[in-house]
């Protein structure tokens, strides 16, 4: 974690047992299997242990990977203690999904690798918490994967560089928005009950704002990442092929009088 070597949205945290997200699409499904299969073996060792599952997060689109698939199988057969949680945009990057599958979403292959599952409103908070708490419960007593589907839908671009307007119509874009929104969905719940007002809302929104940016702030001041770094767990040892990279690197750097730690 930490090492500079990943996209700004790819965060995680030990802490809070928060892998850091990888970049190559879908490779973080199996990975998470391996973590729930530790899980197991763990607790089998030792029975007083907490028990604990794994849980993993991937888009409708990374379920057309190999490594989904791969996952999938494996978690059935060895029966993981795990959640597999797809959130289902419905457009992936930029494919509509007529485009990515002709089956009924992603759940419904569940029963076919021989796995519970379930579909929720992706944009109802109390709906997800339910049903997560309810595979979680499920993974745990019957040591095994289960499958959630939330349906929910992207509003802004997939990234900086795409332009959603050409692959949809704005006017759909604008439904889902003052429609399903989940936070304006859950702003309007607590309003209706009267635990939140107006002004209320805005001393939250102002309050995580700076928040944030002093975070942000202070992850600036951080020096760069140490060189050497970059060549590290890669291999447990490190090859002499990337040995010889890491040393023409400093060697360019040098020559050119780059700056580096």
């Amino acid at each position: 974690l930490g090492k500079g070597r990943q996209m700004p949205v790819h965060y995680g945290s030990r802490a809070l047992n928060y892998q850091t997200v990888s970049s190559p699409l879908g490779t973080q499904i199996t990975q998470a299997v391996g973590a729930a299969y530790k899980f197991k073996l763990d607790a089998a060792d030792d029975p007083g242990k907490e028990a604990a599952i794994s849980i993993v997060y991937f888009g409708e689109g990374a379920a057309s990977t190999v490594d989904f698939h791969s996952a999938c199988n494996f978690a059935a057969t060895l029966k993981t203690p795990m959640i597999f949680f797809c959130r289902n945009n419905g457009y992936a990057i930029s494919t509509p999904v007529e485009d990515q599958y002709a089956g009924d979403g992603i759940v419904s292959r569940a029963p076919g690798y021989g796995m519970a599952g379930i579909r929720v409103d992706g944009n109802d908070l109390f709906a997800v918490h339910a049903a997560v708490a309810k595979a979680r419960k499920l993974a745990l007593e019957s040591s095994a994967p289960v499958m959630i589907e939330a349906m929910t839908y992207r509003q802004g671009h997939h990234s900086t560089s795409d332009d959603s307007s050409r692959y949809r119509d704005t006017d759909e874009v604008q439904t889902a928005t003052d429609v399903s929104d989940p936070l304006v969905r859950l702003s309007r719940f607590l309003k209706h009950f009267g635990w939140i007002d107006d002004n209320v809302a805005a001393s939250i929104e102002d309050e995580e704002r700076i928040d944030v940016l002093r975070a942000m702030e202070a992850a600036e001041t951080r020096p760069d990442p140490k060189l050497d770094t970059m060549f590290q767990d890669v291999y447990h040892e490190k090859p002499p092929h990337l040995i010889r990279q890491e040393e023409e690197l400093k060697r360019h750097m040098k020559k050119y009088n780059l700056p580096h730690q």
